[in-house]
Parts: C-alpha cells; sequence; structure tokens
C-alpha cells in the first residue's frame, strides 16, 4: 500500500473507488484509512440503526428486515464498514505487518462490541420479531431472509435478560480478541523458524527444485548457503526427500511444536479459554454444549450424526490405514533394518520410497508438467469448457502484491460476471494454507430506493473474490513448478471461487458460499476430482522447457496410484474432526491439560505413534480462529456429497455441459436461499450416498448415510 501525504488526500474509503468494476484501491490505501473509515463506518452504522428503530411506521419485511439485512442504496454511505472491514480482514491474513496487528487489536473490541449493540438492541429486536410473527406473503429467498435475521438475533442473545446480555458481551469481546492473538502468535512462530544449512551435504535426497527454493530463501535473507521453512513448498519437499533423518526429525519438532513453547506466542491458554468461551455461550443461550449450538444450522443436524459418520468411515478405512501404514514401516525395515522403528518424521520420507516401488511415480516427475502459468490456463479453460466463462487479466485493476493477478471474469454471453484475485506464493506476511474469500459479495441493488423492488429497479452487482494459496515459488533458474497436490489446492480454492461468481441471489448475506458449513466445501471439493481426468490434463499439462504433453503412460501412473495412502489420509481428517468434537461436546468446563487431552481425544482414528510432547490444537486454526469449530466435520461430509456429485457427471459425461449447467443452476448460484439437501436433490435427483465414495476410494461400501 502506498503511502502519501494526509495534508493532500482523501480518504478513499470514503470516495467512488474510480476503479475498473469499484474494486478496492489497494495503491491509494494507506494504514491511518482503515481505522478512520472502520470508525465512520460504524457511525454510520448506528445511524441507519438509530432511524430504523424510531421509524412510526409499522414494522415490515421491506422496512424492517431489508433494511437490517444492509440492503445496498448505490451510494455506499451505510456499507462503508463492511467495504473497509473485508479489505483490512482479508489483508490481515494475506498481507500484514506489526501496524496492521497492532491496529487489529486495537479495532477488534470496538467492532465487536458494536456487532453486539445491534444484535442486542431491544426495539430494533421487537420490530424483526413482529414481522416474523406478522408478515406478508414472501419468495423462499425472503422467507430464508427473515428467518436467518429472527434466528440470528436469537442465536446471538436477543432473548437473554440484562445480566445474560452483559454476560455475552464480555464472552464475544474476549473470544474476538483470542482469535486474533491465536492467529498472530501462529504467524509469528511459523515465520519465526529457519533451518540455515551451510553443508552441501544437508541437502543430500533433495531434489534441484527444493535445493534451488531454499538457495532462494537464503538469498532474500541475506544469508549464505540454504533455508528452509515451515511454510509447505519448503517443509513438504524437504519432509518427502531428505535423506538426513536428523534433519527431518528438527524440522518435524519445530512445526508440530509450534506456539508451546515457554515464549510470549504460546497458545495453550488460549485454546483452553476459547474452549470455555464458546460452551459458556452456547449454554447461555439454552444449548448443552458448543456443537449443540452449532449443529443446529448445518446438514448434519446434531451431534449423533456427526459421529455417526466418523464412525462409519473409521469402520470401513482404518483396517485399509493400518495396512498402508504397515506397508510403508515394512519398507523403512528392508532398507534400514529390521529394528527399525517408523516415527511420524519417516512417514513422508519410506511413504514416498513406497509409491516409487509400487507406480514409479514421485512428485518431482510430474512439476515440469504442471507450470504455474499453464496450470492457471488450465483451471480456467476448464471453467470455461464447463460453463462457458473466460478470463482476462486486468492490470488496471489494484492489487495488494505483486504476486497478485486481478482477472476479469466473462459469462457465457460476454456479460460481465465477476473480479477475480488470484495470490499464489507464501511471503513473510502472509498466513499459511489456502482459502478463497471476497472484496465484494453479490446482491440485487435497488436503482431507486423509494420505489419496490423488481426488474426495472434493480442492478445485479457482481462480487470480486479472491484465492490465496502458497504454492512454489518460482527461482531464478526455473519457473512456478507444482506438484499434483498444488494443483488439487487451486482447483479446490477455484471452486470456492465459481461458488461466489456464479451468485445470483437478491441479498448479499445469501450469496455465493454464504451456506452451510458442511455444504460449503462441495463446490471445492468436487473440482479437485478433475486433477486426474486425463481429458483435462491433456489441456494444459505440457513440459515446461520441451513442449511435450504429459505422456500417457504417466498419466496412467497417476490413476493407478490416485488412492495410495487414502485411508490413511481419511483417518487423519476424521481424527482432526474427533479432536474438535471432543472439545466442543463438553458440558463442564474444561480443565484439562490440552497436550494429553488431545492424544486421548482423536486416539480412535490414528495409526501412527503420538508423540508426547507434541501438538496440534495449538496451530488448529480452523477451530480456534477459522469458524470452523464443531464444523471440521464439514470436509469429510462434503467428500461423501462431492464423490455423490462428480459420480452424476462421471454417468454423463465430465464436461458435460448440461449437467455442469444444472450443476450450476441447482447449486453454483443459490448461495443459501434454500435448504441444502434441496438444493442438492434438485442437481442429483435424489440423496446422497457414502457409496460413490467408497467405490473411488477403491474400499467397500459397507454402509451408508
Amino acid at each position: 500500500m502506498r503511502m502519501t501525504d494526509e495534508n493532500k488526500r482523501q480518504n478513499p474509503f470514503f470516495q467512488p473507488y474510480g476503479t475498473p468494476h469499484d474494486t478496492a484501491p489497494f495503491d491509494r490505501i494507506t494504514l491511518a484509512d482503515f481505522e478512520e473509515a472502520m470508525l465512520e463506518g460504524i457511525r454510520r452504522e448506528d445511524e441507519q440503526i438509530d432511524k430504523l428503530v424510531n421509524n412510526p411506521a409499522k414494522p415490515t419485511f421491506d422496512n424492517t428486515i431489508i433494511n437490517v439485512d444492509d440492503e445496498k442504496d448505490g451510494s455506499g454511505y451505510y456499507d462503508l464498514l463492511s467495504r473497509v472491514s473485508s479489505v483490512f480482514f482479508n489483508l490481515l491474513s494475506a498481507e500484514t505487518n506489526d501496524e496492521m496487528d497492532a491496529l487489529a487489536q486495537k479495532m477488534s473490541p470496538l467492532l465487536t462490541k458494536h456487532a453486539n449493540d445491534i444484535r442486542l438492541n431491544e426495539r430494533l429486536f421487537e420490530r424483526i420479531r413482529y414481522v416474523h410473527q406478522h408478515h406478508r406473503r414472501l419468495t423462499p429467498e425472503e422467507k430464508m431472509l427473515l428467518d436467518n435475521c429472527y434466528d440470528g438475533f436469537v442465536r446471538s442473545g436477543a432473548l437473554l435478560d440484562a445480566a445474560g446480555k452483559e454476560r455475552l458481551r464480555q464472552l464475544t469481546e474476549e473470544a474476538s480478541m483470542l482469535g486474533l492473538q491465536f492467529s498472530q502468535n501462529l504467524l509469528k512462530e511459523n515465520k519465526a523458524f529457519t533451518l540455515h544449512l551451510t553443508d552441501e551435504a544437508d541437502l543430500d535426497g533433495l531434489p534441484d527444485t527444493a535445493r534451488e527454493a531454499a538457495a532462494q530463501a537464503a538469498s532474500e535473507q541475506g544469508l549464505e548457503g540454504w533455508v528452509i521453512t515451515l511454510d509447505t513448498p519448503s517443509y513438504s519437499p524437504f519432509m518427502t526427500y531428505s535423506t538426513r533423518r536428523d534433519l527431518r526429525e528438527k524440522l518435524y519438532m519445530a512445526k508440530n511444536t509450534e506456539c508451546i513453547h515457554d515464549n510470549s506466542e504460546n497458545n495453550l491458554e488460549i485454546c483452553r479459554r476459547l474452549i470455555n468461551i464458546r460452551r459458556e455461550l452456547a449454554q447461555l443461550l439454552g444449548y448443552k454444549t458448543y456443537a449443540d449450538y452449532v449443529l443446529k444450522h448445518r446438514m448434519a443436524g446434531n451431534v449423533r450424526n456427526v459421529y455417526k459418520l466418523f464412525n462409519d468411515l473409521i469402520a470401513a478405512y482404518k483396517p485399509t490405514a493400518q495396512k498402508e501404514v504397515a506397508a510403508i514401516e515394512k519398507m523403512a525395515q528392508k532398507l534400514e533394518g529390521r529394528d527399525f522403528k517408523l516415527e511420524p518424521w519417516d512417514f513422508s520420507y519410506y511413504s514416498h520410497k513406497l509409491q516409487l516401488q509400487r507406480y514409479n511415480l514421485d512428485a518431482e516427475m510430474l512439476r515440469p508438467y504442471f507450470e504455474l502459468s499453464k496450470v492457471i490456463d488450465g483451471v480456467f479453460g476448464l471453467a470455461n469448457r464447463l460453463y462457458g466463462i473466460t478470463f482476462r487479466e486486468n492490470k488496471d485493476i489494484p492489487v495488494y502484491h505483486p504476486d497478485v493477478k486481478a482477472y476479469e471474469v466473462f459469462d457465457r454471453d460476454g456479460s460481465y460476471l465477476a473480479v477475480f484475485y488470484a495470490d499464489f506464493h507464501p511471503r513473510k506476511g502472509k498466513q499459511g494454507g489456502a482459502w478463497m474469500t471476497e472484496y465484494q459479495g453479490q446482491w440485487m441493488e435497488r436503482l431507486d430506493v423509494r420505489k419496490p423492488f423488481g426488474p426495472d429497479n434493480m442492478k445485479n452487482v457482481r462480487p470480486h473474490v479472491s484465492v490465496v494459496m502458497n504454492l512454489t515459488k518460482p527461482t531464478a533458474e526455473k519457473p512456478a513448478l507444482l506438484t499434483l497436490g498444488e494443483v488439487e489446492t487451486f482447483l479446490h480454492e477455484f471452486g470456492h471461487s465459481l461458488h461466489g461468481m456464479f451468485a445470483n441471489t437478491r441479498f448479499e448475506s445469501l450469496s455465493g458460499t454464504s451456506v452451510w458449513w458442511d455444504f460449503v466445501e462441495l463446490p471445492s471439493q468436487f473440482m479437485e476430482n478433475f486433477a486426474i481426468e486425463k481429458e483435462f490434463l491433456r489441456t494444459f499439462a505440457y513440459h515446461y522447457q520441451t513442449g511435450e504433453p504429459l505422456p500417457d503412460e504417466l498419466i496412467g501412473r497417476i490413476v493407478r496410484s490416485r488412492n495410495f495412502n487414502v485411508a490413511y489420509a481419511c483417518m487423519r481428517q476424521v481424527s482432526f474432526g474427533l479432536l474438535d468434537m471432543a472439545y466442543y461436546t463438553k458440558k463442564t468446563a474444561f480443565t484439562d491439560d490440552i497436550i494429553p487431552f488431545e492424544k486421548q481425544a482423536w486416539a480412535k482414528a490414528m495409526v501412527l505413534p503420538q508423540l508426547p510432547d507434541t501438538c496440534m490444537t495449538v496451530q488448529f486454526s480452523h477451530i480456534m480462529a477459522g469458524g470452523y469449530a464443531a464444523g471440521y466435520y464439514s470436509y469429510k461430509w462434503a467428500e461423501v456429497l462431492d464423490a455423490d456429485a462428480f459420480a452424476v457427471f462421471k454417468r454423463e459425461g465430465i464436461f458435460n455441459p448440461s449437467t455442469a449447467q444444472r450443476f450450476r443452476d441447482c447449486i453454483l448460484s443459490k448461495g443459501g436461499t434454500e435448504n441444502p439437501m434441496t438444493l442438492y436433490k434438485r442437481f442429483k435427483g435424489g440423496e446422497p450416498t457414502i457409496d460413490a465414495l467408497l467405490k473411488r476410494n477403491g474400499i467397500k461400501a459397507t454402509k451408508t448415510r
């Protein structure tokens, strides 16, 4: 973000952006702009709520619910807070610094208090409750908005007495600060560790791509030799290829002891407190546990169904997972001796050896065919083939970092559909992992707020979506060459972005990915299925030097190896889900020591030895700071859906345009306007079963859900 003379400029959030498609003017925003705009945004929303509760007219859906949902009027006056907040908090994850972290610590309590002031406004809730009980005939989408609005206020404490409301305020404000501190601690711990190597012998086993990346990382830090970091593109190749077991152990322990050291970044007490805050919040609102509170608005419905899914998966997959681990240990003992004991830092290394033996397949064999610019072409081409949409980079759209590319997206008929940002590589101020987010959602704007909403008085405001990833960086010698796993990550996040870009609903709070969280992963995981389809790979997988296509024989090996360690991967995900549910089904205060509690909570799904001095919880952002608390099972729940949905495409043709259009019309464009099972059955013609997943994974179908 470019700094400018504050005496000669206006806050860019206070005026029309004047950018293509009204995109965020990253090149004009300064740090001071955020605080000023957030404070003004709070003031404007308070003004709006004050007008609403003092409206002498009888409460109606149109003068109350729509206004609470913040239907935009085109002026940008009342939606200032959402505009500045989306930019600030997205950058806090993708491009932060110490000054932004400090501002987040300052502003988060104010923003939480403001949200509570709205949700706990008794006069406002009385209007909403009246409309909920007395309303005109509503469309299904309007009814969903009304129900969500009413229930949202109730679930935020609107029915509590004064003491209950005050306690809720205290708990939510504390949780907001702790979640922020959790994330900041994790980022600092992650970036603080480097493995600096100066002896080339320490690189034994590493492929050229990993060596070049490590040399570049050292150079960027002004160091001689090579640097290995905990960022996935650096960490994973080292754990897979390095022959130095001692260094693998050092790296593994650094990764798996983040935020449990005796320093200011320790997250143990933060996690314990977050677990207890959420339990107390749920019980304050009349639920036995936080999981009961969360699952009321999920496809799973209740704790029993979540555990049924886990138990079905354990029964179906764990025996195979144990055989997979035994085969890897046998391989290790064959190479190292009968007394060799497989440790967690050995798993990737010897798993790779076994994969080579069985399939003659290695991630490095594929990298030359997955050059990033070609992968981008392939992913965009897939969207074109399925849905007819096209992407065009527009360098006039401001971006927040040179790594970021901005695209205009056009629909089949040539009309403008969305803006798409792609942020590809790890860097100092960026959280690990990969995610999709929005800088602007989609909604239908009334052109004249004095007139009724209708076809002649509306504008379809299109979304600005972004995918943020940590993919392999280019080096001085080579362009960015991805692994197949990174291609799958790109497809996954791109699936989320399609859900956002195809949004076509009236209300922003129901559009795009604003769906139940065990449904939101369906569009993303569905897209991963294409990664091993020959017809898709043929569109972009060409050797970056020779231009030769990915050989049929190599594609065959990819397909044959698809289910290598698939049961182990399933048990790993189930273990995370069990840990999540163990914390959030607590009915009494959580006082346990987190590390041993964690070991016990997920033991049922474990197939590798557990180490007593490692901890996942303190870096488990999904369930502590990322909104997946009591919801991590969603990935496996949605995997059942994505396998079932892709089976429809396999029957009808994976590029069948009518099938793709049905998927778009029934699911991708509908957002949260209807119950997700209703949407899914409309697409498929029936409910999903676990059979397609078991078949895809090569596991016999023994149970159905």
